[in-house]
């Protein structure tokens, strides 16, 4: 028999003293040495006469569920291999007892050295692994994980009701960190109207998920609103398409650009596994990035983008990541930093999913093309190998030119502004202030505003805790003489240029021309153990800025990686490789399809989890665990 624990049943809520309500909140149990929990509510219910001998002192019994008629040994053997390869919830713990709808057979089968128990029914569940109680009662099995790289703010799960609400998931494991329950991969299959069924996703705390709490990156926010009654659009949109929201996902406070460790006090960054486990995540989807490249189990993170959010850590941690074109879906129910810049961005290791759960958020707002533009525009891309980092660059280069036959040139986008607008402020000096501006004038009305005047009624006129670098940035954009007016008439005027010339549409490949620039070179280190000066507002003007100011599309995809000398382990490590795509705005769709065909073509692949992207492996703190 497997070694199985119980360690959890029900839990206890009190709706007043007098009239005490038990109510089951599912159960966590351990088979061997891995940690379950079991949804409240059972999937089905069989007779158990036929398997009595199962049931000792345990709660439950660990089975498998495999569909044929007439199993036979060999139909179990193979079923059992195919399980343990394609899902990481199967053990063979579970083949201690095996069902099989409809089936004559009440033999024993002898299943990798493991005497199975055979048990029939007219239950119909999908394959795969499950709990099996005495009253007949079976319940799904989800692996617990613990979520060591501190990319969770809260593990949830669907609470089963019919109203679309989640609730906190009630169960922890060793890890010091939130326990994150995933579902067997088996349950579920992709259909057309489930395009996302059993796809894994982490929601950036940023965005409402009705029936829990939204923290916005700040622990007084948390506490001080209730779970929130709507869920944000592109989140539903996940849903809908049968994805598994996992849980919330760590973010920098309201958004905000911090560097860990000096910025991050009310929480902290969550930890980037690359390399020597201690280089900074890049902000404010830092959670998302982080648990992407960490995880093999998370399939996706849903981030936000308004001045790189989620193109840095997707940059630095070796990663897919995009921001489109600003408004392909709204953005109800979701913290604003500006909603002039913000937009809905998901990070990812595989492409193919990466692209399918960009179809379902965005919906009809992008279509899949695969006519491309034969004109490359780089900029200020490396011409020397000297480097590693260089050296993959070049190549990379060379073969996306290649497979497009196209013709490359550098691209000095100051130079090209003076150009053609020769009596024009300054590109640097027109955009200076731009981004600042916007986010700090338009955040501070929407929510820094309100979130004072709620907190000080509710604390007789305090005022919360806010982190050093969003109340910063605040102060600044009251203090200064420039307006939100001509920040939008400065970027208005830049997208107006950028537009109708480098990244122009065009009809037969939608846009005229890609932009590429470097994303992460591999060299650039951002140790989080440095004490750093007191921050600063976002000033000025470079490559990332371009898709803010523009509306366009700006995507990530990893290529590789550079050794560098860590300061950490005393050791050479790897850092991620990374370059930015992008096309003129609406052509999402083209640069999907683009990245989908260099996959197919060998020239990008699917990044691992771990220490490293290309080899995979344990973080290094974890060696040896």
């Amino acid at each position: 028999m497997a070694i199985f624990q119980s360690l959890g049943a029900a839990a206890l809520l009190y709706s007043n003293i007098a009239t005490a309500a038990v109510t089951s909140t599912g159960f966590t149990v351990e088979l061997g040495d891995i940690s379950y929990f079991l949804p409240p509510k059972s999937v089905a219910t069989i007779d158990v006469t036929q398997c009595k001998q199962l049931f000792g002192t345990e709660s439950f019994v660990p089975i498998t569920v495999v569909q044929c008629a007439e199993c036979h040994e060999s139909d179990i053997a193979s079923a059992a291999a195919k399980y343990s390869q394609e899902d990481d919830v199967f053990q063979d713990g579970f083949l201690e007892a095996i069902y099989t709808q409809g089936s004559t057979n009440s033999e024993s089968y002898q299943i990798r050295n493991v005497s199975a128990t055979a048990i029939t029914g007219e239950a119909k569940l999908a394959p795969g692994p499950y709990f099996l109680n005495a009253l007949g009662q079976i319940y799904e099995a989800w692996r617990l994980y613990a979520d060591t790289t501190g990319a969770f703010t809260e593990s949830c799960i669907a609470s089963g009701k019919d109203d679309g609400s989640y609730s906190v998931l009630p169960a922890g494991v060793v890890g010091q960190k939130s326990a994150i329950a995933v579902p067997s991969r088996l349950y579920h299959q992709a259909t057309e109207e489930k395009p996302l069924a059993g796809v894994r996703i982490g929601i950036k705390d940023i965005y409402d998920i009705k029936g829990l709490r939204t923290s916005n990156g700040n622990r007084a926010w948390y506490w001080l609103y209730p779970p929130a009654e709507n869920t944000a659009t592109p989140v539903q949109r996940l849903i809908e398409a049968g994805a598994i929201i996992v849980g919330k996902m760590i973010t920098s406070q309201f958004a905000n650009g911090e560097v860990a460790t000096a910025d991050w006090v009310d929480y902290h960054e969550a930890f980037n596994p690359r390399g020597d486990g201690y280089q900074d995540t890049s902000s404010s989807s830092s959670g998302g990035g982080a648990g992407t490249a960490a995880y093999e189990w998370l399939d996706v993170a849903l981030g936000s983008d308004t001045g790189g959010s989620v193109r840095g850590p997707a940059q630095v941690q070796g990663l897919y990541g995009n921001r489109p074109s600003h408004g392909l879906v709204s953005l109800e129910h979701t913290m604003p930093l500006s909603p002039t810049l913000d937009t809905a961005g998901l990070i990812a290791k595989d492409p193919l999913i990466w692209k399918k759960t960009a179809e379902v958020m965005y919906k009809g707002n992008i279509t899949i093309s695969t006519s491309y533009p034969t004109k490359i525009s780089t900029v200020s891309w490396p011409t020397a190998p000297n480097t590693v980092g260089n050296t993959l660059l070049i190549e990379f280069l060379n073969n996306v030119t290649s497979f497009l036959n196209a013709t490359t040139s550098p691209f000095n986008i100051s130079t090209a502004w003076s150009t053609d607008n020769p009596t024009a402020t300054p590109l640097e000096q027109l955009l200076n202030i731009t981004y600042t501006t916007l986010i700090t004038q338009e955040q501070v009305p929407l929510v820094r505003d309100p979130f004072y005047v709620d907190y000080a009624a509710a604390h007789s006129g305090r005022r919360p805790f806010v982190n050093p670098v969003p109340l910063l940035r605040w102060a600044w954009g009251e203090s200064t003489t420039a307006t939100l007016p001509e920040a939008h008439a400065n970027k208005t005027a830049f997208m107006s240029w950028i537009n109708s010339t480098v990244l122009a549409p065009v009809d037969s490949t939608c846009s005229d021309s890609l932009l590429m620039y470097v994303g992460s070179d591999g060299n650039s280190t951002n140790y989080r153990n440095l004490y750093r000066p007191q921050p600063r507002p976002p000033f000025g003007f470079g490559k990332g800025s371009i898709s803010g100011m523009s509306d366009a599309p700006d995507f990530v995809v990893p290529i590789g990686e550079a050794p560098y000398n860590s300061t950490i382990t005393g050791h050479v490590e790897y850092l991620p490789v990374t370059v930015d795509f992008m096309a003129a705005k609406g052509c999402d769709g083209m640069l999907y399809g683009l990245i989908a065909d260099l996959y197919a073509h060998g020239l990008l692949k699917t990044a691992k989890s771990g220490q490293s992207g290309i080899t995979g492996g344990d973080v290094l703190f974890k060696r040896g665990v």
